[in-house]
């Protein structure tokens, strides 16, 4: 940050901010490149970033069909957690967490990443038993892990309703304190400026509305800007890969396309100092430096490609909010939005390369993608660079699913319900 002095940063905004170096180039395609990234969300300039500062691979371009940070990087609720059960996503999700930590460093830009912690709270006694027993695994892996008591939980967060006449009685909880949020926005944004610095190109408002190919191997895209080719193409679309899939041919993936929604009401003093989800329904909530309370549920339950929901699941996700918290009821709902999230079959992530020679996978991230941003970019990029899986995703595989190898955790990182 030294770059800018305090003087330099008062005469830019007098001036308009006129002589202010942009992030990032806005440069034009060029006809090869060595890798095309397909995606310029997080995943996608993580991807690019690593292959530039890990694997010495700058001759990348990430293609973004609209701006930069346009899809769901840009429209979730900011959560960052480890807090799965079986190991293959519990130890992905940790280096992820471990690499949120010094995030900000790296980059050299503060993505306000904020470790307040989440509370995933019980309401029967089987729950808090599969809360305890998750807790033990993750404590076996080496993160952090604690169950706390009613009476915790009720220090920590005054405005619950613990109170033994809610509709559903809380009885305890499983925190994980390092975890927390970081600013979405940010990350986008740092991801980028350090992977065009690193000399990736970054080519904004370009669609892919085909492929190139060479027999069945894929040897680049053709865009809303021209033709491309690459060595090597990567998909980082989250909710589009269906669509972009289709393009290349292949019309069946284990994956399904819906709406997430989300929200945020009126700024509000400080309510809320951690991220808390309801053990009765899929439901999370934490408050931004804004003050703004930011909140999310289920996912609408029908198949689509639109970055908008329907108003029964507002209606549940209301009753949810007021289920916790009655002193709501009053605030003021500012504005909702919809991400576009790519369920696979088992909840677990799809890293890995193919289907066809020269394609390489990023999909499958259901409700955790934000989370993955730092680590799902690093093992891509591994993953692309050296034409085998890294260590941590080897069991992120497309055909587990035909080979009966699912790692089905259920999202289990997020609320486990009643029944």
């Amino acid at each position: 940050m030294a770059e800018y002095s305090a003087l330099s940063i008062l005469k830019n905004a007098f001036a308009g901010n006129r002589d202010w170096k942009p992030a990032w180039r806005k440069p034009e395609p060029k006809p090869t490149y060595d890798v095309i990234v397909v995606g310029g969300g997080g995943h996608g300039l993580s991807t690019a970033y690593y292959l530039a500062k890990e694997h010495g691979i700058s001759n990348v371009a990430v293609i973004e069909k609209g701006w930069l940070g346009s899809g769901n990087v840009g429209r979730n609720t900011t959560a960052v957690r480890s807090n799965y059960l079986l190991p293959e996503n519990s130890r992905f999700y940790e280096f992820s967490m471990k690499l949120w930590e010094n995030l900000s460093h790296e980059l050299n830009y503060n993505v306000m990443f904020s470790q307040r912690g989440v509370l995933n709270m019980a309401h029967t006694p089987g729950q808090l038993d599969d809360f305890a027993r998750r807790g033990n695994a993750l404590r076996h892996i080496g993160a952090d892990s604690v169950m706390m008591t009613t009476a915790e939980i009720a220090r920590l967060i005054p405005a619950l309703d613990v109170s033994g006449s809610a509709r559903f009685p809380i009885i305890g909880g499983l925190m994980q304190w390092r975890a927390g949020t970081a600013r979405h926005d940010a990350v986008a944004w740092g991801y980028a400026r350090g992977a065009d610095r690193r000399g990736v190109d970054i080519l904004e408002n370009c669609e892919v509305t085909g492929f190139l190919r060479e027999g069945d191997r894929i040897v680049g895209v053709s865009t809303s800007r021209g033709e491309i080719r690459a060595n090597k193409v990567a998909l980082a679309v989250a909710g589009s890969t269906g669509q972009v899939m289709r393009l290349a041919g292949i019309d069946r993936m284990p994956i399904e396309s819906h709406v997430l929604q989300a929200f945020v009401t009126e700024s509000l003093k400080p309510f809320l100092d951690t991220v808390v989800t309801y053990g009765a329904g899929h439901f999370y909530m934490g408050q931004s430096d804004k003050g703004g309370l930011i909140f999310g549920g289920d996912l609408d339950g029908y198949n689509s490609y639109a970055q908008r929901g329907n108003l029964p699941l507002v209606e549940e996700v209301m009753s949810e909010t007021l289920a916790m918290f009655p002193g709501l009821a009053r605030v003021r709902l500012l504005r909702s939005w919809g991400g576009l999230t790519d369920m696979s079959m088992d909840g677990s992530p799809i890293i890995t390369t193919g289907p066809l020679p020269g394609l390489y996978l990023n999909c499958g991230w259901c409700y955790g993608g934000f989370k993955a941003t730092p680590s799902s970019g690093f093992c891509f990029a591994w993953t692309i660079a050296r034409d085998e899986p890294h260590p941590l995703t080897a069991a992120f595989t497309l055909d587990r699913f035909h080979r009966g190898l699912v790692i089905d955790d259920k999202g289990q990182g997020s609320t486990p319900r009643l029944h």
